[in-house]
């Protein structure tokens, strides 16, 4: 029987907060759509009500009991309703103007992302979820909750509960797939002649319900040769040029380099570019002088040690603190099998650098690659098994 185990981090998680309190105006007075301050002013005109931060408020109230922390703009584009949920944001910026405006959502989406959230939630339509793509692309964990009355992207919650009910699974630690799904939306002014012409923008990195924690208690097995081969088609498929790739020890990263055809060294660390080895079981210093005199990005290919979530500070401390400073977070790319990450029971994955100020500043919620264009959110930080 599996024994899910209390996740213990000393950060809490972190949600970002975007609401677009104008989504969805127009659509009970027969606008067809929200865009533009002339739209809004007719909406209101016609007695349109609110309609974003009541959905927004649904789903905050279920998270009022949880420990994390909420992070958004003032006002309207955010902790009006967080104040209302009985939630305790903290500020961190305010928009230009009231009504706010598109640059205002991105403003607000472009300064979470650089705060290091784990997760934005954003309440609108399909205008708001272009204007997030375009402030933060495709490499930060987003949730849309549907406000507005054009709905073409795949990026929404089905509903306010059902977005409060992701949310909780992450917080507690729980497996959840993140997915990248489009961005689409459509002329509004063709939509009001009749016409329905959608367009693609992009694609947003959102979760989804953890179907995978399901199949396994229902007796689901992976095939690992089968699962690694697909990470490492995935990380193959999305390696750059001229990037310099660090490729930590361990049986999951050996089986991306050997897909490569490279031999490289299962328990050293080897230096990857432009998929040729350029040095093999490196040590510490070698290892520091090589990232730091390459004139392009680093990034950093590490697993997870089974059964103890190890990700930095066993058998790869050729990573000192200097060299993990100097990659960054953002730059990592953890992958591991969806049965490794399972067999941790609801624990984090670790990291012990022997820097304990970088230890904390990594705690968070992190991507990692758990087959071919299919990866979960992830907790990192310390963790504390009860029994």
């Amino acid at each position: 029987m599996h024994t899910q185990f209390p996740l213990i981090l000393h950060r809490k998680f972190r949600l970002g907060l975007i609401v677009n309190a104008y989504a969805g105006l127009g659509g009970s007075v027969g606008l067809k759509g929200s865009d533009g301050s002339a739209t809004v002013d007719i909406a209101f005109e016609r007695g349109a009500e609110f309609r974003a931060p009541a959905r927004a408020k649904r789903t905050l109230q279920r998270l009022k009991d949880l420990p994390l922390e909420v992070f958004c703009f003032a006002g309207e584009l955010g902790e009006d309703v967080a104040l209302s949920a009985g939630l305790a944001p903290e500020v961190i910026g305010s928009p230009s103007s009231v009504p706010s405006t598109a640059a205002d959502t991105q403003a607000a989406a472009t300064t979470l992302r650089d705060l290091g959230v784990d997760l934005i939630l954003f309440v609108g339509g399909d205008g708001t979820a272009r204007n997030i793509y375009e402030a933060v692309g495709s490499t930060q964990a987003v949730l849309g909750l549907p406000s507005g009355v054009k709905m073409h992207s795949g990026v929404y919650a089905i509903a306010p509960e059902a977005a409060a009910e992701i949310i909780i699974q992450l917080n507690r630690g729980e497996l959840v797939s993140l997915s990248l799904c489009e961005v689409r939306d459509i002329d509004e002014v063709l939509f009001r002649k009749g016409q329905v012409q959608s367009k693609y923008y992009g694609e947003l990195l959102v979760p989804s319900e953890p179907r995978y924690v399901q199949a396994v208690k229902q007796g689901g097995r992976e095939v690992e040769a089968l699962v690694l081969d697909d990470i490492a088609a995935d990380v193959i498929e999305s390696m750059d040029a001229d990037t310099l790739y660090i490729f930590a020890p361990g049986s999951t990263t050996f089986a991306i380099t050997d897909a490569l055809g490279l031999e490289a060294s299962l328990l050293g660390v080897d230096l990857v570019l432009n998929k040729q080895i350029i040095a093999k079981d490196v040590a510490a210093k070698a290892l520091q002088d090589a990232v730091f005199s390459h004139p392009g990005p680093v990034k950093l290919v590490i697993t997870a040690i089974g059964g103890q979530g190890h990700i930095i500070g066993r058998g790869n401390q050729q990573l000192t603190p200097i060299l993990l400073e100097k990659v960054g977070k953002e730059n990592l790319i953890v992958v591991a099998t969806k049965t490794k990450l399972e067999a941790l029971s609801g624990r984090p994955l670790l990291i012990d650098s022997n820097d304990p100020v970088l230890d904390k500043q990594w705690q968070g919620y992190i991507p990692v690659i758990t087959g071919y264009r299919d990866c979960v959110l992830y907790p990192l930080g310390y963790g504390a098994q009860h029994v």
